[in-house]
């Protein structure tokens, strides 16, 4: 479906509601999924469907109702279900007139014709050349290969009416040996630009060059996080730019905007036309979306709003909803860190000891306000001495402020997008003073 189809039936959806204010998101989009293991293809998983959403709003009263099923009979049920559930509904004295949007125009590169029509014959032959890779190092590899792409049609009672497509791709490999393994990634709006025989080769030679890792002591240690370590880190402050989270308490902004935070090295951006990770450039309102500063120089300047935050902070719009109902606010979803001035093999060669991490893996929070979090190193762990790479070291745990951390740290100069199931972000590697492990592992 393309955004002139989704749009004739949103506005299709729209006729049929007499609620005092109604919007209607349309989503089309398909997700198709290689996923591969000991050098083998054992899943390929496709999925497409068309979405209505309804957000019915009686007063001051709201119910939202979501079906798949497109006949007239459908689509008049779920108008009708979210306006029965909005006269249903408690009353919310801050409930705002729904935005009335404006001009949006999608970044360039966010959607890419060769990403939306990649074929299982295509991914496969990526996942060959990964397996290439690890037969070379007789090792065997495990991890996926995704392609999708995403319409997305917001209109409503007020006014606004805005599309979007885009579409994306990722390759994510674990490299395994004997006693050690290695992890490398890449995504991309456009498939064709991701080699998927370089990131294997990446992820076998962490895997050939951390074998037999040594056991190093716990406490605190200068590390150098590569990207995809440190921006799993780094998503785990994603919720505290949000107003919800600002005036509830607990962001570590919540202090108040104008103040110091982090390091003056430090700059923190929402920008949804980032060259790496370009993407929507309205929000689930279809409210045009600001690109902002949150952190400039270490100080908080921004916290992002939606219809009803900005309401009932008296701040600006800044076109950040998520689809309602949701019990998280607005938020930030194309952060960015702005890159630092050396390069990252620089930042190892000015370590006298220290910890190299590719990635991180399960981490979780142990004070929200604070963000304290813990987890642990995993696939790719090194020790650096005198400016050198000498070996692999078996993993360690952490428990780590990212605030503290983001005051005594250097950026690379070469940003990186990253990610995960849940998040992208775009960030440059990082090296961090007094970051504390807890414990040693045996693996």
């Amino acid at each position: 479906m393309d955004s002139a189809q989704r749009e004739a039936l949103a506005k299709r959806v729209l006729a049929l509601s007499d609620a005092t204010q109604t919007e209607v998101c349309v989503f089309s989009g398909s997700n198709e999924l290689t996923r591969f293991t000991h050098n083998a293809v054992h899943q390929n998983v496709a999925d497409a469907d068309v979405t209505v959403k309804v957000r019915a709003i009686a007063g001051r009263r709201t119910g939202v109702a979501t079906t798949n099923v497109l006949d007239d009979a459908s689509l008049s049920d779920v108008v009708h279900r979210a306006i029965k559930m909005a006269n249903l509904a408690p009353e919310d004295p801050d409930q705002p007139q729904l935005p009335s949007g404006g001009e949006t125009i999608a970044p360039e590169g966010s959607y890419v014709a060769q990403t939306a029509h990649a074929t299982p014959q295509e991914r496969a032959a990526m996942a060959d050349a990964i397996f290439k890779a690890a037969e070379e190092q007789d090792f065997w590899c495990a991890g996926f290969i995704s392609t999708s792409f995403a319409g997305v049609t917001i209109a409503n009672s007020s006014g606004a009416c805005a599309s979007f497509d885009g579409t994306d791709a990722g390759v994510n490999v674990k490299m395994n040996g004997a006693d050690s393994t290695g992890f490398a990634e890449g995504y991309d709006t456009d498939v064709t630009r991701l080699d998927a025989g370089a990131i294997g080769k990446t992820s076998a030679r962490k895997a050939r060059d951390s074998v037999k890792p040594r056991t190093v002591e716990p406490g605190p240690w200068t590390v150098i996080l590569e990207p995809a370590a440190f921006g799993e880190l780094f998503t785990y402050l994603g919720d505290h730019f949000s107003a919800q989270s600002f005036d509830e308490g607990s962001s570590f902004l919540s202090g108040g905007l104008d103040k110091t935070y982090l390091g003056e090295n430090v700059t923190i951006l929402d920008d949804y036309a980032h060259p790496l990770s370009p993407g929507m450039p309205f929000d689930y309102e279809g409210q045009p979306t600001q690109r902002l500063t949150i952190i400039e120089n270490g100080v908080a300047k921004n916290v992002v709003t939606d219809s009803y935050w900005a309401k009932k902070l008296g701040r600006e719009n800044t076109g950040h909803a998520l689809p309602a109902p949701n019990a998280y606010g607005p938020q930030a979803s194309h952060l960015v860190v702005a890159p630092g001035t050396k390069g990252l093999n620089e930042l190892i060669a000015e370590t006298e000891r220290g910890l190299l991490v590719t990635r991180f893996w399960y981490i979780r929070t142990v004070d929200q306000k604070q963000a304290i979090v813990t987890g642990m190193t995993r696939d790719g762990t090194f020790l650096v001495e005198n400016g050198e790479i000498v070996g692999g070291v078996r993993n360690m745990r952490f428990n780590q402020s990212i605030i503290e951390a983001l005051k005594h740290c250097e950026l690379s100069n070469a940003p990186h997008r990253t990610g995960g199931y849940a998040y992208s972000v775009v960030v440059p590697a990082a090296k961090i003073t007094g970051f504390n492990f807890s414990s040693g592992t045996d693996f």
